[in-house]
């Protein structure tokens, strides 16, 4: 198991963020979300950076409709948005399924997007009130429903390239579950896929060999964890890390999303957090 320690092989990718969220690689760039800047930004591996959409609400989980679309979760007021040709549009509002903050979200190949909230109001400081939250699906009409429930903040998830199993993190559950997805793209045979006792899992990115790089929101690390629990990568940072994903042309450099912390009155309107980056030695899922 590869573990730094101290010395951390991540370099300078991007800075200026006050905090970034829902990293996804496409078209040669890094895409996502600015909390507190309310945009979506792309950014290319030369660190040029653009702002794609200029967001009214608080941005976080990316993806994309087969035509194209860019759907965009809007956190506070708990809706799905559709950004298409410039024009931004309301896609689905879960106010009925979110108990709190919509956060990230995973599209599949036919436009189903799995929507995760976080339960309860995480930042009123009491965590003995933790609420078990519910996972939308909304379909690509924008009628939703519930897919699962039970989670512990549902955050960072992947779907397997055959498109048949649904990966969710919990950042209170400290654990990976895993959900069959049926044609109609509900799920059923819900089972604990990796158990990462001691952490706490947030944004990640699934990689060829089907392990999971995820950010541990609260080690200031990046693991890298395969079905079963077992922990093959630990990389530290200089600083908190609540997302990664991978991309580059060849699919090995790993993207840390960066920052001093995640309330807002640690981070908005300060540009403290940054990107970061490294190779490794398995390429995206996407690149496999």
């Amino acid at each position: 198991m590869r573990d730094p320690g101290s010395v951390t092989p991540f370099e300078p990718f991007i800075d200026g963020i006050d905090f970034a969220e829902g990293p996804r690689w496409r078209d040669g760039r890094l895409w996502y979300s600015d909390f507190y800047q309310h945009r979506v930004y792309a950014v290319d591996m030369a660190g040029n950076r653009e702002t794609m959409v200029e967001f009214p609400g608080q941005p976080s989980g990316l993806g994309w409709m087969p035509d194209g679309s860019l759907l965009i979760v809007s956190m506070v007021d708990r809706k799905v948005m559709r950004w298409t040709n410039g024009v931004l549009t309301e896609h689905a509002d879960l106010n009925s399924i979110a108990t709190f903050h919509c956060n990230d979200m995973i599209v599949d190949a036919v436009g189903n997007a799995y929507v995760g909230n976080f339960g309860w109001d995480i930042f009123a400081g009491d965590v003995e009130t933790i609420t078990p939250a519910d996972l939308a699906l909304v379909r690509p009409d924008g009628s939703f429903e519930v897919a699962a429930t039970g989670l512990l903040f549902p955050n960072g998830m992947v779907i397997t390239p055959d498109g048949k199993t649904l990966i969710v993190g919990e950042t209170f559950g400290a654990q990976y579950r895993a959900f069959d997805i049926a044609d109609d793209a509900t799920l059923s045979n819900e089972r604990v896929w990796a158990g990462v006792p001691g952490m706490a899992p947030d944004g990640c990115d699934l990689d060829a060999e089907g392990a999971i790089w995820f950010a541990d929101a609260r080690g200031g690390r990046v693991v890298r964890v395969t079905g079963g629990g077992e922990v093959t990568d630990t990389v530290t940072t200089d600083s908190r890390v609540f997302a990664c994903a991978l991309g580059g042309a060849d699919g090995r450099t790993l993207f840390a999303l960066c920052g001093p912390g995640s309330a807002p009155a640690e981070v908005a309107g300060k540009a403290a957090g940054s990107i970061k980056q490294m190779t490794v030695d398995v390429p995206s899922a996407a690149h496999g």
